[in-house]
C-alpha cells in the first residue's frame, strides 16, 4: 500500500477521534486548507481514482453492457460524481491539521512545501518512505540475526543444547 493512501486512512482515522473536539477557527481551517492544497492530497487521491473504478465495475455494472456504458460515463474524468468527495475530504483533512497546528504553524508549514526544496521533498517522499523503510527491515533482520547467536551461544555456556 503506498505511503499516500496510508497516509489518507490514518487522516480519516484521526478524524474519527476527533469528532467530538472542538472546532477550529475559520483562521485555522483556511490555513490549513491552503496547506492540504500544497500538499497535493486531493490529487494524489485523484490519481489512485482510475484504480479504484477499474476495481469496482465488475462489482457494480454484473459485467452487463448497458449498465457497463452508464459507469463508463458516470465516472469519467471530470464527471459530477467526483467534486463533493474532493471537497469533503479537503475540508475534513484540513480539520485534522487546523487542530493539530496553530495557524501559524499552518501557514509555516505550507510555505515550506511551497518552496522548491517542499516540493521537491513532497516528490520524493514516497521514494525515500520506501528506500527508509527497506534499510530499517534489512538493519532488524541483520540485529536479529545477531541477537539470536549471542543468545544461543549464551544458552549454551550455561549447558543448554540447542
Amino acid at each position: 500500500m503506498s505511503r499516500s493512501l496510508l497516509a489518507i486512512a490514518g487522516i480519516l482515522l484521526l478524524l474519527v477521534g476527533r469528532a467530538s473536539a472542538q472546532a477550529p477557527s475559520p483562521e485555522a481551517m483556511n490555513a490549513a486548507r491552503k496547506l492540504v492544497v500544497t500538499l497535493k492530497i486531493a490529487d494524489q487521491y485523484r490519481a489512485q481514482l482510475p484504480q479504484l473504478l477499474l476495481k469496482l465495475r465488475p462489482v457494480v455494472t454484473q459485467e452487463r453492457p448497458e449498465i457497463e456504458r452508464d459507469y463508463d460515463a458516470m465516472t469519467a474524468p471530470g464527471a459530477e460524481i467526483f467534486p463533493p468527495l474532493f471537497n469533503a475530504m479537503v475540508d475534513q483533512i484540513a480539520a485534522v491539521y487546523a487542530a493539530s497546528f496553530t495557524p501559524d504553524e499552518l501557514r509555516q508549514i505550507e510555505a515550506f512545501y511551497a518552496q522548491p526544496a517542499g516540493q521537491k521533498f513532497l516528490a520524493q517522499s514516497d521514494a525515500l518512505a520506501q528506500a527508509s523503510a527497506q534499510i530499517a527491515q534489512d538493519v532488524s533482520q541483520k540485529a536479529g540475526d545477531q541477537l539470536k547467536q549471542r543468545l544461543i551461544e549464551a544458552l549454551r555456556q550455561k549447558g543448554h543444547k540447542l
